[in-house]
């Protein structure tokens, strides 16, 4: 049986989502969780809707993990919990619609990043999710910038290129808030991401908010297609993996043959 768990975490101490030998990550801090309460010799494998880097957190991380028990979702929601360290938390668990997969049935994610640019805005509480910078940010100047980035393009310029991965990816909203005195926020919605586009994407609007770049750079950096070193990749601890949105559960299987299909294509385009 299939079954959907929301969790959401702390990702400080972890070395992001995805299991590596000799490190702490999210996911092998689950699969281990869920090995305990099953009582099996080996942990079942868990797939997440997104593989957050190292330090970034999550408030609507969605996994799916495929597992022969008798538990009620009420019992496998608690005892998780129960064995689960302090920064991680299951938010719910519920067998999973027909076809279900938590990355391929995915519509879009959404990402927030954080920023204090005024120390009137600081809370120390919340170091570890803001990121503090120097200089005051022109919010329009940000917008502007990030709306031209907007639609499907390739962001090869914005990403770590893994072999064999396609960088095209489609930017649905970029958008900047000023919602307290010295505080902002990015909101990044696609439908997928690759490795550290996010912060990236970020990091070539800040120098358009401080003034250091025109508003047109960020676009001109995307076009050329390549790596730029003049592109800052912000720290990890700004970006919070806030939503991922599905459809409905008659159409989850279709959404993930329609993905398959549509990286695969991509992939050969790339």
């Amino acid at each position: 049986m299939r079954w959907r768990i929301d969790l959401r975490y702390d990702g400080t101490g972890f070395h992001g989502w995805a299991k590596q030998a000799g490190l702490r990550t999210v996911q092998g801090d689950f699969e281990e969780a869920l090995r305990t309460i099953l009582r099996t010799e080996l942990a079942p494998t868990v797939t997440c809707a997104g593989r957050t880097d190292t330090g970034v957190h999550a408030r609507g991380q969605v996994a799916h993990v495929d597992l022969d028990t008798p538990m009620t979702a009420r019992e496998l929601h608690r005892r998780l919990n129960g064995v689960l360290p302090e920064d991680v938390w299951v938010t719910s668990a519920a067998v999973a619609p027909e076809g279900f997969d938590a990355r391929f049935s995915a519509l879009y994610r959404r990402y927030v990043y954080r920023i204090c640019d005024d120390p009137v805005g600081w809370d120390p509480v919340r170091r570890q999710e803001v990121l503090r910078v120097g200089l005051a940010l022109d919010v329009d100047r940000m917008n502007d910038a990030a709306q031209r980035l907007l639609g499907e393009h390739d962001f090869a310029a914005f990403c770590r290129k893994r072999e064999g991965a396609s960088t095209v990816r489609a930017l649905r909203e970029f958008s900047w808030v000023r919602v307290a005195p010295g505080r902002i926020e990015g909101t990044v919605i696609a439908d997928a991401f690759c490795h550290s586009m996010v912060r990236a994407l970020v990091g070539s609007i800040v120098p358009v908010g401080d003034g250091r770049r025109e508003a047109d750079w960020p676009a001109t950096v995307l076009a050329a297609r390549v790596r730029n070193s003049a592109v800052t990749v912000l720290p990890a601890h700004g970006l919070t993996l806030e939503e991922v949105r599905y459809p409905a559960d008659d159409q989850v299987a279709a959404r993930a043959v329609e993905t398959r299909q549509v990286r695969g294509e991509v992939h050969r385009r790339g």
